[in-house]
């Protein structure tokens, strides 16, 4: 005889998708959650804003998600962005579209779609175990029969027949995304792809960053080469901090940054400060600047070319004397100060850890679970959904609606 007829590891927000679904496939609901509430990674998404999905369609998220983005097809069919906007649409919670078809409640407040989501799994009827750990995961005969828990009131075994691992990855640990779900994949018999902070800011070489710190750089353009060769390039905002960069362009490139880290590889940054002009139009633009200003110190000089907190780094850089007039500015110091523009450089020698990560890259491998419902491939009755699964997104609500949809797929799957 089983307590329920689903349990759920996890009331994230691929736990309580799950939940919603499972319910309303008329299933026996339990969510076990460690932490004293539900949803605590969400409530820190998208800067407190909580960025619920993207208005790209289902080809447009494919295009930002790896390593495999296909294995996401059956579950994005089964629930997507006009799913989750409908939902909350129900649950009288707003939404407005902003820049980059990103999606955010228009309260600005992402405990307001935290509670709508609790409140419809609840009104599904979910029940819910808070502040209580999942110690293990019980497996008889190559099948899941329930869980092992612990919590204040002690120890016991909960049986079901079916158990969705919701479990979150590794980034902010602090949430209680603290790897649970990869330890339980494994003493279930599953290998695990490395684990490794993605969406994380870089660490660069060099002092400049402490006089950059806070420095917001926009419609910039930044190129990451590595051992020598132009890997990816991102147009938009970065941000300097006192040990490195972060910021939309760098959260983007920082998946194959961290992996070429890890790789012991060379790693080198350029931004392009002036993206819309060549070297040539740049250099004439300069060039007119500089005749029309003949008597102006080149440190004053620079105020039309660059913001203020970056132009003494930028003039020790290129090795100028800031009090030469403009008059006297060679032709080689004008390239100079062109090519530095056009490529302002240096290396990345590492990257912040899983505390400041948005998401974790790696995880349960897609091969070893069935895409058309999440359930393991290995142990009957084991499903997965969200973040402890291999697969991960840029910026723009695709990780949250990666989690949206695999926890649905998850819970209604028999």
């Amino acid at each position: 005889m089983t307590d329920y007829d689903v349990i759920i590891i996890g009331a994230g927000a691929s736990g309580l998708l799950a939940a919603v679904s499972a319910c309303r496939c008329g299933k026996r609901v339990l969510v076990v959650e460690k932490n004293a509430r539900a949803a605590r990674k969400l409530m820190i998404t998208g800067k407190g804003r909580c960025n619920v999905t993207n208005s790209d369609d289902i080809k447009g998220f494919m295009g930002n998600i790896y390593p495999e983005p296909r294995f996401l097809y059956p579950a994005f069919k089964s629930f997507f962005s006009s799913e989750i906007l409908a939902m909350l649409d129900e649950a009288g919670v707003e939404v407005a579209l902003e820049r980059g078809g990103r999606y955010f409640p228009a309260s600005g407040k992402a405990v307001d779609v935290v509670d709508a989501l609790l409140a419809t799994a609840r009104r599904a009827g979910a029940k819910f175990l808070f502040s209580t750990n999942v110690t293990d995961i019980i497996v008889a005969d190559g099948a899941v029969s329930g869980v092992k828990v612990k919590s204040d009131c002690g120890e016991k075994s909960l049986f079901a027949d079916k158990v969705i691992i919701c479990t979150g990855g590794k980034s902010y640990p602090l949430t209680g995304s603290t790897g649970d779900g990869y330890d339980f994949a494994r003493k279930c018999g599953h290998s695990l792809s490395e684990t490794l902070p993605a969406l994380v800011p870089l660490v660069g070489k060099g002092d400049l960053f402490t006089k950059l710190k806070g420095l917001n750089l926009k419609n910039i353009s930044a190129s990451l080469w590595i051992d020598g060769k132009k890997s990816h390039e991102e147009f938009g905002e970065l941000e300097f901090t006192d040990y490195g960069v972060s910021g939309p362009v760098i959260l983007t490139m920082s998946r194959w940054a961290v992996i070429a880290l890890h790789e012991k590889r060379s790693i080198h940054l350029s931004i392009d400060l002036k993206p819309a002009l060549d070297e040539r139009k740049l250099d004439a633009r300069i060039l007119r600047d500089l005749d029309a200003n003949g008597k102006t110190k080149l440190k004053v000089l620079f105020r039309e070319w660059l913001p203020m907190q970056m132009i003494p780094v930028f003039i020790g850089m290129a090795r100028l004397d800031g009090e030469k007039l403009a008059s006297q500015l060679t032709g080689d110091e004008r390239r100079k100060i062109v090519s530095l523009m056009k490529d302002f450089a240096f290396d990345i020698v590492g990257h912040r850890d899983f505390n400041e990560a948005i998401v974790t890259s790696g995880g349960v491998p897609v091969d070893e679970i069935n895409q058309k419902t999440m359930e393991s491939r290995l142990v009957k009755g084991l499903f997965f959904a969200g973040e402890v699964i291999d697969v991960d997104a840029n910026t723009g609500g695709y990780n949250l609606q990666i989690a949206f949809s695999t926890g649905w797929l998850a819970g209604m799957s028999e």
